[in-house]
């Protein structure tokens, strides 16, 4: 009796046979028809009669267990010969390989099986089949699997890679692969990020990062596989293919901004900035493209037989749509500077160096690089390339050339500084002057002011000086004329007193007579010369002035008389004004005396 644990299955070797085939056939290493040798049945767990141990021998085997994320792959010890370019056994319905028994009745085949046990637990006769532990497949994110098959149909001449083909289960079902008319080798098709049940007897699976193509590029993708497509581009396009896409050559459109499940093994892909690009001729400048790493600053040749450097940058731009013919033509980005920026740019900077001296290189720099714009540009053109701009960065001259430019250059400055600090002496100057005048305006105008008032009075003073000079001399001539006429008359006198003393009284009347005429007359030519000197109005005037005086008369009378609204008769007036007058002194002299009326008073009436 034979008692096979729950989780032990019972491995059953038979010593030799009572009856029937004693041997096994030639070949075969289990026995399947009661033959002496390792036995195809194995025991389950329970009891079992008759097993008698001189016959048999019973060794117990654990199940075999397949833990999580492993997988148990399976290779037969006896069973058909494997097929003619085959390395997995082909799949046969044996319960997941736990009937040692039918698998060989349905020819499975010896050797590695395409079939693998997943997780779990089998009673698996290991007579018969051998387990290999694995771990799963794991595709990380941002990650693509590149598979290579090994078992499957032979590659077509010329293809470097299977065609894609369906029912697989991305390469976990080995024989619908095979049934499918997969090829060995490179596949075309690629599994993304996830867990995978692969046979890597039948799958050799490599992980690689995606394609990344950033903001401001495309990716030009070039199929080395596919079929053979219509080239696109147009009789005018002579350097290469462009074909649709998943087509072998160039895909006329190229892959956006983003990330890409790409095979970089069946598929080349090249990315193009469809940003503008500058690149720089300069020997101490390279942008982060590092497409301008191995350029350098130009060298150049005047027409004088000067050599001088100079920097250039160059800015381009590829249009999207330009991109697929970039590439079908130069291959990638380098080529296109190595091939036609660099030779093209450095050529035509020679070349225009060469039709001018240093000197009017310098002068023409703008003229120089608008013209490089143009010419490079149109260059451009034809090979699908946009040329933005052509700049000229630094011009380095030959240091001599350099000197005299720069002395010639101090010298025309230094007479410009000079002549302008003179017009600045001489704008200070007037401005000082002014600014002087400015300042003494104010005492000019008071000067002017000053001599005008001065002015004024001297000339009051000359006028007033001129009327006494000539009132002096006026007086003095009166006077000297008033003495002749006196001692005319005093000597007329006395010659009449002594020619007449007999007529006294008539002589000395008619003297008299004379002497007041000839008084009169004096005073008459006095007035007349004191009246020329000083116009009838004041002469006048200061002689009523005098006569006022010395009579004690008041210039303004105490009684004014004066008719309705201001008229009256003058005289009239002052006689009833001089009556008014004498009759208020009368009553005065009687307040005074105590009543009495005075002699005077008395007289008056």
């Amino acid at each position: 009796m034979v008692i096979v644990p729950d989780d032990r299955i019972g491995l059953v070797v038979k010593k030799y046979a009572l009856s029937g085939s004693k041997r096994l056939p030639d070949g075969r290493i289990i026995a399947i028809n009661g033959e002496a040798g390792m036995q195809a049945r194995a025991l389950a767990p329970g009891l079992y009669w008759r097993m008698w141990p001189w016959q048999y021998t019973i060794t117990m085997e654990n199940f075999t267990i397949i833990e999580q994320g492993k997988l148990g792959l399976v290779k037969a010890k006896d069973g058909a010969p494997m097929d003619m370019g085959r390395v997995l056994g082909r799949p046969v319905d044996c319960d997941k390989f736990q009937d040692a028994v039918a698998f060989l009745d349905n020819k499975g085949q010896k050797g590695p099986q395409a079939a693998f046990l997943t997780p779990g637990s089998y009673r698996i006769n290991t007579f018969l089949f051998e387990i290999v532990m694995v771990p799963i497949t794991q595709i990380h994110e941002n990650k693509v699997g590149i598979v290579t098959t090994l078992d499957g149909e032979p590659l077509d001449k010329g293809e470097i890679a299977g065609v894609s083909v369906s029912g697989h289960k991305n390469f976990q079902d080995p024989m619908a692969f095979i049934n499918a008319g997969g090829m060995k080798g490179l596949q075309e098709d690629v599994i993304l990020a996830g867990t995978y049940y692969l046979n890597p007897w039948f799958v050799v699976v490599e992980q690689v990062d995606m394609i990344y193509i950033p903001i401001g590029y495309v990716g030009v993708v070039n199929s080395f596989v596919g079929p053979e497509g219509k080239d696109t581009s147009g009789d005018a396009f002579k350097h290469g293919n462009i074909v649709k896409r998943n087509e072998k050559g160039v895909w006329d459109q190229p892959l956006d901004p983003g990330k890409h499940p790409v095979n970089i093994y069946t598929h080349a892909v090249e990315v193009v900035p469809t940003t503008n690009i500058v690149l720089n001729w300069a020997d101490s400048r390279t942008e982060a493209h590092e497409l301008d790493k191995n350029l350098c600053t130009i060298t150049v040749r005047s027409s004088d037989g000067f050599t001088f450097n100079l920097d250039v940058s160059q800015i381009i731009h590829i249009p999207r749509n330009e991109a697929p013919k970039v590439i079908a033509r130069f291959g990638n980005m380098k080529n296109l500077v190595s091939q036609v920026l660099e030779p093209t740019i450095a050529n035509y900077f020679r070349n225009s160096a060469q039709k001018s001296d240093v000197i009017e290189f310098l002068a023409n720099r703008i003229q120089r690089q608008d013209d490089a714009k143009m010419h490079i540009s149109k260059v451009l053109n034809d090979y699908n390339v946009v040329g933005v701009d052509t700049l000229i960065g630094d011009i380095v001259p030959p240091p001599a050339l350099m000197k005299t430019l720069t002395d010639r250059k101090l010298a025309e400055q230094e007479k410009v500084t000079y002549e302008i600090q003179r017009h600045a002496q001489i704008e200070r100057k007037e401005f000082e002057s002014a600014k002087a005048g400015a300042d003494m305006q104010p005492e000019v105008v008071k000067s002017t002011r000053q001599v005008e008032i001065n002015t004024q009075m001297a000339a009051s003073k000359v006028a007033a000086s001129r009327g006494e000079a000539e009132a002096k001399t006026i007086n003095a001539k009166a006077d000297a004329e008033v003495r002749i006429t006196i001692a005319k008359a005093d000597a007329e006198a006395k010659t009449v007193n002594a020619k007449a003393d007999a007529n006294a009284t008539e002589v000395n009347g008619i003297a008299e007579a004379a002497k007041i005429k000839a008084i009169g007359l004096s005073e008459a030519e006095v007035t007349k010369q004191k009246t020329e000197a000083m116009g009838t109005e004041q002469y006048a005037i200061v002689r009523v002035a005098e006569a006022l005086a010395s009579h004690g008369i008041k210039l303004v009378p105490d009684i004014l008389v004066s008719g309705k609204d201001g008229g009256g008769n003058g005289m009239i007036d002052a006689l009833i004004g001089s009556e008014m007058l004498k009759k208020l002194q009368v009553a005065n002299e009687e307040k005074v005396s105590g009543g009495k009326p005075s002699i005077k008073a008395e007289d008056d009436k």
